[in-house]
């Protein structure tokens, strides 16, 4: 079984949740270019690295979910994609990259709307959930942030029907 992210449900509301994810550190890689090709390079990038790639030759195991974030909303061409570290892994005791496109950042607790879909995980997708997440969260009066993650949870093998997504917003500090 692959390791998750850990995480804490907080609330659980009709059509999603609200969730205090734990600290972790990030493997990270920032690309420009459409959805898909940037989460085709990133990824090979950042298995790379979980793969040896970095300057002890350690190999880190892989977890879930791999995040796409727009770095200036939806319809950006900028994406950064992540690997999230396994949790007993801290920034100081992970091995540097050798590739220098990927970047370590650890990351402090934080509380999310998430909401869980199917399918492939593309930009329409992303738009459409992104939107419903939205419209939720504000009705049941949450204020959220302008950062939106797309997490991925299988690999791209398997059939796209049987995908587990999700899309995850930060609420606002002070927020909820």
């Amino acid at each position: 079984m692959t390791e998750r992210q850990v995480f804490k449900l907080v609330k659980k509301h009709d059509g999603f949740e609200v969730r205090e994810f734990a600290p972790c550190v990030l493997a990270e890689v920032t690309v420009e270019g459409s959805l898909s090709q940037a989460s085709s390079q990133a990824f090979g990038s950042l298995f790379s690295y979980i793969a040896k790639g970095n300057v002890d030759a350690q190999k880190i195991a892989m977890t879930a979910p791999v995040t796409a974030t727009s770095t200036g909303g939806a319809h950006s061409q900028a994406w950064v994609v992540s690997f999230v570290m396994p949790a007993h892994l801290e920034i100081s005791n992970l091995p540097l990259p050798t590739n220098s496109s990927v970047k370590l950042r650890s990351v402090p607790a934080e509380e999310c709307a998430v909401a869980s879909f199917r399918g492939r995980a593309d930009l329409e997708k992303w738009r459409e959930k992104e939107a419903e997440l939205r419209k939720m969260a504000d009705k049941a009066g949450l204020k959220l942030s302008d950062e939106v993650r797309v997490s991925r949870f299988d690999p791209p093998f398997k059939p796209g029907l049987l995908h587990y997504n999700e899309i995850a917003i930060p609420i606002a500090t002070g927020k909820r």
